[in-house]
C-alpha cells in the first residue's frame, strides 16, 4: 500500500514537471480537453438554466389546473386549423354550469380577453394595453401578487365596480413615481378607480403570466363596457382547479360531462373543447431539452476526442524522452504495474487541469448573459463534477497506450536507447 502511494506521489510530481517543463507542448495539448469540456458543460449549463427557466414559469400556471379551451395544446393549431376555429369558445354559461356541478374542483375562474385598450391618466397615455376581464377567484388561482393595493373583493365583483387593476409597466408608463392606488384613469370610455397594480413579472425566458403591460378589469364590468357575448371575436378560458388529493384524470372525466351537457353534444359526437394541463407542456419539453443535450455532446465529442488525441501525442513523447529512466526504473525491481500506473495518472493529472480551465471559461462565459442580460447562467455543482469526470476518463483513454507501451519495455534496450 506503501509503495502504491509512493507511486502515485511520484506520478503526479512527474505530471508537473512535464506542465513546467513543456510550457508551449502542454498548453497545446490541453488546449483540445479544455475546449472540449467547455463545450460539453457550457451546453449542459445553458440547457439547465433553460430548462430551469421555462418550467419555473410554466409552474406559475399550476400543476393541478385544467384549462378549457377550444385549442389543445398537444397539437399543432395549424394542422387542423378549421377544426379549431369551428369550435365555439368557453362560454360564461360554460362557466356557471361547471361552478355548480363539478364537486372535485376548488377553483374555478372565467377569463375573456377584451383586447388591447389605451389608458389615459392626465396628459399620460398608455396604447395597446392588453385587456383581460377576469372572474371573483382569478388572483387566488394564479397566485397574483401585488406590488401596491390588491384584487377586487366580492361586493367590488358583484356590482361591477368601476374598478381597474393595472399591470406593471403600466402604472410605471402612466404614473412614474406616483402612487396608482385610488387615482382614476380613462379606458374603455370610462373613468376608473386603480385599485391594484400587480408586481413585475420579472425576466424569465418564457413568461406565460406576463401582466406586466395588461390591465385586469372584473367579468361584472366587462358586461356593461363591452361586448362580452361575441365569443367568436374574442378569446376565452375557462380554468379549474383541483381540491387536495383528487386526481386530474378524474376530474377531467367529470367536467367532460358538465360540459357536453352544457353543449347538448349526443353521445356520439365528439368533443368540441379541448382539457389542456401542464403536464403537456412538461412531456414537449423533456423532449425538446433531451435534443438540445445530444446537440452539445456531439459538439463537445468531437472537441474531446480531438483533445484526447493531442494528449496522447504528449504522452508518447513522454514516454520516448523517459525511456532511459523507463529501462533503470524497470533494471532495479519496478513491475510492470508501477510504470503503467505512473504515466497513467499523468495523463489524468494534465487532462483535470484542462477541464478545470474549461470550467473557468464557462464560469466566466455564463457571467454574461447574467450580468447584462438578466438571465441567470448557472454552473451547478453536478454539471462541475461531471466535468472532471469526463476530464479523468478522457485522461485514462488518452494515456491508457502509451502507458502500455511504457510498462512493456524491455529494460536493456530501454536502458541502451
Amino acid at each position: 500500500m506503501i509503495t502504491f502511494f509512493k507511486v502515485i506521489f511520484e506520478s503526479i510530481r512527474q505530471a508537473f514537471q512535464q506542465l513546467t517543463g513543456n510550457g508551449l507542448r502542454t498548453l497545446l495539448s490541453l488546449l483540445g480537453i479544455s475546449i472540449g469540456i467547455f463545450c460539453v458543460t457550457m451546453v449542459n449549463s445553458a440547457v439547465d438554466s433553460m430548462e430551469a427557466s421555462i418550467r419555473n414559469s410554466f409552474e406559475k400556471l399550476g400543476d393541478d389546473v385544467i384549462y378549457i379551451d377550444k385549442f389543445s395544446w398537444a397539437e399543432d393549431p395549424s394542422a387542423n386549423y378549421w377544426k379549431w376555429m369551428r369550435r365555439p369558445n368557453p362560454s360564461f354559461k360554460d362557466y356557471e354550469s361547471l361552478k355548480d356541478k363539478v364537486k372535485s374542483a376548488k377553483l374555478l375562474t372565467f377569463t375573456s380577453f377584451i383586447g388591447g385598450k389605451t389608458v389615459e391618466y392626465r396628459s399620460s397615455n398608455v396604447q395597446g394595453a392588453f385587456t383581460i376581464a377576469v372572474t371573483e377567484k382569478y388572483a387566488e388561482l394564479f397566485n397574483l401578487g401585488f406590488d401596491k393595493g390588491r384584487f377586487y373583493n366580492e361586493t367590488e365583483y358583484r356590482n361591477g365596480g368601476y374598478q381597474v387593476i393595472l399591470g406593471f409597466n403600466v402604472a410605471k408608463e402612466l404614473f412614474g413615481n406616483i402612487d396608482p392606488v385610488g387615482k382614476k384613469v380613462k379606458m374603455l370610455g370610462r373613468k376608473l378607480t386603480v385599485i391594484g397594480v400587480l408586481e413585475e413579472s420579472g425576466k424569465d425566458l418564457i413568461n406565460p403570466l406576463n401582466f406586466d403591460d395588461c390591465t385586469l378589469i372584473s367579468y361584472e364590468l366587462a358586461r356593461k363596457v363591452t361586448d362580452v357575448n361575441n365569443n367568436h371575436r374574442r378569446g376565452t378560458s375557462i380554468n379549474v382547479k383541483a381540491k387536495p388529493g383528487v386526481d386530474l384524470e378524474d376530474m377531467k372525466d367529470e367536467i367532460i360531462g358538465v360540459m357536453r351537457a352544457s353543449r347538448r353534444l349526443k353521445p356520439k359526437t365528439e368533443n368540441n373543447f379541448a382539457l389542456n394541463t401542464l403536464s403537456i407542456i412538461s412531456n414537449a419539453l423533456d423532449g425538446f431539452f433531451g435534443i438540445l443535450r445530444l446537440v452539445g455532446w456531439v459538439i463537445g465529442g468531437f472537441a474531446m476526442v480531438v483533445g484526447m488525441i493531442s494528449v496522447g501525442n504528449i504522452m508518447f513523447v513522454s514516454v520516448r524522452e523517459r525511456t532511459s529512466i523507463i529501462g533503470v526504473k524497470k533494471a532495479i525491481g519496478a513491475k510492470p504495474w508501477v510504470i503503467l500506473v505512473e504515466f497513467l495518472i499523468e495523463a489524468i493529472i494534465l487532462c483535470l487541469i484542462g477541464g478545470a480551465v474549461g470550467l473557468v471559461l464557462v464560469y466566466l462565459v455564463a457571467f454574461i448573459p447574467t450580468y447584462f442580460f438578466g438571465f441567470e447562467v448557472f454552473l451547478s455543482s453536478w454539471n462541475m463534477t461531471f466535468g472532471f469526470l469526463v476530464s479523468a476518463v478522457t485522461g485514462i483513454l488518452a494515456g491508457l497506450i502509451p502507458a502500455i507501451v511504457a510498462a512493456r519495455m524491455d529494460p536493456v534496450v530501454a536502458i541502451r536507447q
